[in-house]
């Protein structure tokens, strides 16, 4: 696969895009973010497959929150990815892994030519997140529930240290039945944590079935708010409806209240064979089943472009 052949459509890096810097989303921005959209999802694709293994049902449904994340919201630098005032993100549901490492790729942080390596043993590209060894990731996470517990920590620091930055994590809707995590909810409002973004990708399946079956974690508002947190539920593949969450969040400052976007997702959204199938939690698909899913997405990006 050539994977630094896929057209990527990109928004101008600026820092004070998004609500941060109170710019509203354009109807180039829009179109923009939906073509990055259809790349992450490629890539991910691609690199499953090479890979033989991997989360492609997961990390799809997560494509769109992670492009507008990068693209719109986040103040990070690809060329300074250490640096201490950037915002932070956590992958707390670790083993979508394929789709940040997209977006990171995408946006410059690394070689797109390295994700066709994910999961190779010499790759810094395994098969969930290494802060040690990939550029742009800020927490080793795939024991769930323990990323959102990272980050509630970083968002301590930051406040603790005074320095204007935000921590974005996200964490899976089979993710939240370990216990650890709502120990962090805990903490993020006694400890006025109002600098913290939390998502949930209720995208309804979890490895072992719907997550409605083998725990029932609804009503997921009323428990956060129980919690101490200020909650919006969204439809996740909705770029405007992203904008209007993040603009809620940015409204929550000096609330001391952390926040939670609840995220309607499909798992496996935008290949048709993979939605709301179960069994692409953690499959990657075969050679041929990969040139149709990206058939798929490219009838997609024709779609958005002749819109």
């Amino acid at each position: 696969f050539d994977m630094a052949a896929i057209s990527c459509y990109s928004i101008s890096p600026d820092k004070n895009s998004g609500w941060i810097g109170g710019i509203f989303m354009t109807n180039e921005d829009r179109k923009a973010l939906e073509l990055f959209a259809v790349t992450v999802r490629e890539d991910i694709v691609r690199s499953t497959t090479a890979a033989g293994s991997g989360h492609p049902g997961g990390s799809l449904s997560a494509a769109d929150y992670l492009a507008y994340l990068y693209e719109k919201e986040m103040r990070v630098d690809p060329k300074n990815p250490r640096d201490p005032n950037r915002d932070r993100f956590v992958l707390s549901k670790g083993h979508a892994a394929p789709a940040l490492y997209s977006v990171l790729a995408r946006k410059g942080f690394f070689p797109v030519e390295d994700l066709i390596r994910l999961r190779k043993i010499d790759s810094h590209l395994q098969g969930h997140p290494n802060m040690n060894a990939t550029p742009g990731v800020d927490m080793s996470t795939g024991s769930l529930g323990q990323g959102i517990s990272a980050a509630v920590g970083m968002a301590k620091g930051a406040k603790v240290l005074k320095i204007d930055a935000n921590v974005y994590c996200l964490n899976g809707d089979g993710e939240i039945t370990e216990g650890e995590v709502w120990e962090a909810m805990m903490f993020a409002a006694h400890y006025q944590l109002d600098n913290l973004c939390v998502a949930v990708d209720v995208n309804g399946l979890q490895i072992d079935g719907k997550t409605a079956d083998v725990m029932n974690t609804e009503p997921l508002d009323k428990k956060f708010e129980a919690f101490g947190a200020r909650v919006m539920k969204i439809d996740g593949h909705d770029f405007d409806e992203l904008e209007r969450a993040f603009k809620f969040f940015h409204e929550n400052a000096g609330s001391g209240q952390p926040t939670v976007i609840l995220m309607a997702t499909v798992k496996g959204k935008g290949v048709s064979f993979m939605e709301n199938a179960v069994g692409w939690h953690g499959k990657a698909a075969k050679p041929a089943e990969c040139e149709q899913a990206l058939a798929e997405l490219e009838t997609a990006r024709r779609k958005i472009l002749e819109a």
